[in-house]
C-alpha cells in the first residue's frame, strides 16, 4: 500500500497534505481538533513527510486543522437541524470527518477517484452509514448513488478541492448539484487570485508541480450570477473566531491576521433553491 501511495501523481498526491496537517497538528493542539484517526493512519504508513513539512511549516499545518474544524462545525450545525441528513464529502481522500461528527443517524458518502477510494478502503473501513463512491465528481451518475430525501436534508462539503479545477467546471458542478438536490447546501473553502498564486508557489516548493490550482474567488457574490438556484448563505474569513495561540510563531500569527484582513482565503456556504 505504501508503494501505491508513493505512485500517486498530480492532484491525487495532495491528499497526503491535509492528512499530515491533521495528524501532526491535532496532536499538538487537540483543543482545536481531536483527530486521533488521522494520527493512527500516519503511524501505519511508511511515507516521508520531510519535504511537506519544509514547504508548509507551522502556518500550513495549522491551516489544515482550522479547515477541518470549520468543516466539522458546519456539519454539526446542519445535522443539529437535520439529524437524519445525508452528507457528501467531495474529494474525500483520506479525510476522517465522519468519525468526529457522526450523530448515529446521518448517512455519509466519501467520493473520490477509483484509485484513491481503493486506497482509502484499505485504511479507513466503510460502515453501514458511511460509504464510499469511486467516481469523478464530474461523473454525475454518482447522483443516483446517494440517499436523498429532501425532508431529511443534504449537505455537500469540499475541503481544498475546487481550486484544482477551472471556473467553468466548478460552475457546471454547482448548477448540476442545485438542479438535482433542491434545498441542499454546500460548504467549501476558496482563495482569491493573489492567494492562489502564493499557494501554487508552495505546491511547487513541495515538489508536486503537477498539482497547480486554477479556480479562485475574488467576489463570492459571483455565485448568484451563475444561476438563480445558487444563494450565498455565508462567507467568512478563514481564521475568523480562531484564537491566536501564544505558542505559535509570531510569523504564523501575523500571516493569519493578514490573511483575514486582506480576505485572501475564506469559507463559503451556498444554499440551493428548493
Amino acid at each position: 500500500m505504501d508503494r501505491e501511495i508513493s505512485e500517486l501523481q498530480g492532484v491525487q498526491k495532495t491528499l497526503m497534505l491535509p492528512l499530515w496537517g491533521r495528524a501532526v497538528f491535532s496532536k499538538r493542539y487537540p483543543e482545536m481538533l481531536d483527530d486521533r484517526e488521522a494520527a493512527g493512519i500516519i503511524n501505519s504508513l511508511d511515507y516521508d513527510f520531510n519535504e511537506v513539512e519544509k514547504a508548509f511549516g507551522e502556518y500550513g499545518g495549522l491551516s489544515y486543522i482550522v479547515r477541518a474544524r470549520k468543516m466539522d462545525d458546519a456539519v454539526k450545525r446542519f445535522i443539529s437541524e437535520h439529524p437524519r441528513a445525508t452528507v457528501v464529502n467531495i474529494g474525500a481522500g483520506f479525510d476522517t470527518t465522519f468519525s468526529r461528527v457522526d450523530n448515529g443517524s446521518i448517512h455519509w458518502y466519501d467520493i473520490d477517484l477509483c484509485n484513491v477510494i481503493a486506497l482509502r478502503k484499505k485504511i479507513i473501513p466503510e460502515g453501514v452509514r458511511n460509504r464510499c463512491i469511486a467516481k469523478s465528481v464530474f461523473d454525475y451518475s454518482w447522483f443516483k448513488d446517494v440517499r436523498f430525501n429532501a425532508e431529511d436534508g443534504i449537505l455537500f462539503v469540499a475541503g481544498g478541492v475546487f481550486h484544482y479545477f477551472t471556473e467553468d467546471r466548478v460552475k457546471e458542478l454547482f448548477i448540476a448539484l442545485a438542479k438535482n438536490f433542491p434545498a441542499g447546501e454546500l460548504c467549501f473553502d476558496g482563495q482569491t487570485k493573489t492567494a492562489l498564486k502564493i499557494s501554487n508557489r508552495m505546491v511547487r516548493k513541495s515538489g508536486n508541480k503537477e498539482a497547480m490550482m486554477y479556480f479562485y474567488i475574488n467576489n463570492p457574490k459571483t455565485f448568484a450570477s451563475w444561476s438563480p438556484l445558487l444563494h450565498l448563505k455565508s462567507a467568512e474569513p478563514y481564521f475568523k473566531n480562531i484564537k491566536r495561540d501564544r505558542r505559535w510563531k509570531i510569523s504564523t500569527r501575523m500571516n493569519m491576521m493578514l490573511c483575514d484582513m486582506l480576505k485572501m482565503v475564506g469559507f463559503y456556504h451556498l444554499k440551493f433553491e428548493g
